[in-house]
């Protein structure tokens, strides 16, 4: 009925991978021995996606008079948007905005920044 494709192994004997022992039992690890192990191993809960790295002060100054530079040039012909992010860069209070977004990334940087300055260009 089986011919060699159906059946590869034919008359041979076929041997399993897992061990056994001398009762010829297959060893196998108990699974709650291994959610233990899981479970008291110590990982951090906080998770950075892509790895990016956290922004300093001077970099987010930096970051921020080039994000309204920026604003400015593509909002030219706007005189009231480039009076606004005058006053948004005159005003801008590194500390406090540190405070408010700690442990910033620069993805990060770019959405708070677009929320806080898109009133200003409209």
């Amino acid at each position: 009925m089986f011919n060699s494709v159906n059946n590869p192994f034919q008359n041979r004997s076929v041997s399993s991978s897992t061990s056994s022992d001398s009762n010829g039992k297959r060893q196998k690890e108990d699974p709650k021995k291994e959610l233990k192990k899981y479970l008291e191993e110590e990982e951090p809960d906080e998770v950075r996606i892509g790895g990016q790295p956290i922004l300093t002060e001077d970099e987010v100054l930096a970051m921020t008079k080039s994000y309204i530079a920026k604003l400015k040039d593509e909002h030219s012909e706007n005189e009231k948007a480039q009076k606004k992010l005058d006053k948004y860069l005159e005003n801008f209070d590194i500390k406090k905005f540190m405070k408010k977004n700690p442990n910033m990334t620069s993805p990060d940087f770019y959405m708070v920044m677009f929320n806080e300055t898109e009133s200003l260009v409209k």
